[in-house]
């Protein structure tokens, strides 16, 4: 506890707020034009940490992070359309409120909710990551390729309908990530001749361009959707109703408990995904509603509140697995690891040893940014509201000008634009074939810890290979990815047999 409070020296300085501040805003922002979604936000706004703080930049980007999760049910509740695929329950619920009169109270009520549960779940943080990452300094390269490949294998089963599609993405991911000079020998593999490649494909022009400018290359094809889905919000009136009454939080607190300990749980564990969590916490709410049939035809400003706490509280769980064991369980997760090795940190359990007070630094502005996002989000959803009435082209065009701008800093000029653009259009028809863009970038973080830790396996068990049977926690994870494998393998045989 006293580290924590010496943590909010460091969060609390002018210098720290304002970047938290601006973080949770431009998230905030984003999240609520309809397309784009805190990977695309996040991956862009690398750049701007490239020469601030390690804390402040770190802060900066959960801000963003923290802020498009809440800001993407404006979109969902006033439009109909979610920022992001995690906010489509609270569109089922919201809309039919905003249609009715009732947009500000739905827009309230789905804050309030997001903050409850994005609190929570930085708490959750706090208190498990250190215990996982005291257990996680006893795992060597055994274990670590064992949950690796746990772990890969479960984020390929639940990122698509295919699991077969899931594991391609992930093994392109790993191939990516073995260009460059190799580990031990330093011979060169998949250069093609150029020198830039010597030091692998670069982290962010990648992720930029599977992300965001694929995203935007999707977006750029539904602009007349778009357009007029906007001109119809230019003629509606204003809200009748803007007041959370104390009925409303009645009726909706048993929903946002329930809908901040299932984000919690579905954020911890890798590869879920905040849809994952919001759908769940929604199906539930509705579930126990007296009547499930007025959630979408009426509105319920419970199911808003089921599916918001949930998917808030995702975002600040699925940094446990980063933080404690340093692999990413998300798409935020994987690109703070390229932020967090820009600072020359490695995420992992040494963090807690070698970066104590950056930890808790990052600890505290986390709950610093909760609260800021309180406030931006209670006093500014009105304006957010008028922004999303902007032409979808003058949005598009920045976000690209934006693409361009942090994958020619980071990817060493022109070249990086050229590796965001090759793997833009990867992106693009991963998104169209149903291959997991997620799976592939998660493979591509953790490629080369992988691949090190496999030869070091190979190494250890050289000639008596039934020493694997003296690391139980690697037997036991080679077990669970046997098993997820087999389940995944006969739920999608019974899915596809034909009902006699």
């Amino acid at each position: 506890m006293d580290a924590l409070i010496a943590g909010f020296g460091q969060a609390l300085t002018p210098y720290n707020i304002a970047f938290v501040a601006l973080g949770v805003a431009i998230g905030y922002l984003v999240g609520a034009l309809p397309g784009l979604g805190k990977g695309t936000a996040t991956a862009v706004a690398i750049p701007i940490t490239f020469y601030i703080a390690p804390l402040t930049a770190i802060a900066f980007l959960v801000g963003i992070s923290k802020g498009s999760a809440a800001g993407s049910a404006v979109s969902a509740i006033l439009m109909n359309t979610p920022g992001e695929p995690s906010s489509a329950p609270t569109a089922l619920a919201g809309y039919p409120l905003a249609r009715a009169g009732k947009a500000q109270k739905a827009l309230k009520m789905g804050l309030f909710a997001s903050v409850i549960g994005d609190f929570v779940s930085t708490c959750a943080l706090i208190l498990l990551a250190q215990t996982l990452a005291d257990y996680a300094l006893a795992i060597g390269p055994i274990e670590l390729v064992a949950i690796l490949a746990f772990s890969l294998t479960f984020i390929a089963a639940l990122s698509g309908k295919s699991l077969v599609k899931g594991m391609i993405a992930g093994l392109f991911g790993i191939l990516c990530a073995t260009v460059g000079l190799e580990v031990e020998t330093s011979t060169e593999r998949l250069i093609f001749g150029f020198y830039e490649l010597y030091d692998g494909l670069p982290l962010i022009p990648v992720a930029i361009g599977m992300l965001a400018l694929s995203e935007m290359m999707v977006q750029i094809g539904n602009r007349r959707r778009l357009e007029a889905e906007t001109d119809l919000l230019r003629g509606s009136g204003k809200p009748e109703d803007a007041v959370v009454t104390w009925d409303d939080w009645k009726r909706s607190a048993r929903a946002i408990v329930r809908g901040t300990f299932v984000g919690i749980f579905i954020g911890i564990l890798p590869g879920l995904g905040a849809s994952t969590g919001s759908f769940l916490s929604y199906g539930m709410a509705r579930r126990a509603a007296k009547d499930p049939e007025a959630f979408e035809r009426d509105g319920a400003i419970e199911g808003v509140a089921a599916a918001e706490s949930a998917d808030n509280a995702v975002v600040p769980a699925s940094f446990v697995p980063l933080f404690a064991l340093g692999i990413p369980g998300s798409v935020i997760a994987a690109i703070l690891i390229g932020a967090f090795i820009i600072q020359g940190v490695t995420p992992g359990p040494l963090m807690f040893i070698e970066q104590a007070d950056l930890m808790q630094g990052i600890y505290a502005s986390m709950l610093v940014a909760s609260l800021i996002l309180l406030c931006i989000g209670y006093f500014g959803q009105n304006l957010f509201a008028r922004v999303i009435k902007l032409s979808p082209s003058i949005v598009l065009s920045a976000v690209v000008f934006l693409c361009c701008l942090g994958s020619y800093l980071q990817g060493g000029g022109m070249f990086g634009l050229y590796i965001m653009a090759i793997f833009a259009v990867i992106g693009f028809f991963a998104r169209k074939y149903d291959f997991s863009f997620v799976t592939f970038l998660i493979g591509f973080v953790i490629g080369e810890g992988f691949e090190l830790a496999l030869r070091q396996t190979i190494g250890l068990l050289k000639g008596t290979p039934e020493q694997i049977f003296d690391h139980p926690i690697a037997i036991v994870f080679w077990a669970l990815t046997l098993l997820g494998v087999v389940a995944v393998v006969r739920r999608q045989r019974a899915s596809s047999t034909p009902a006699a």
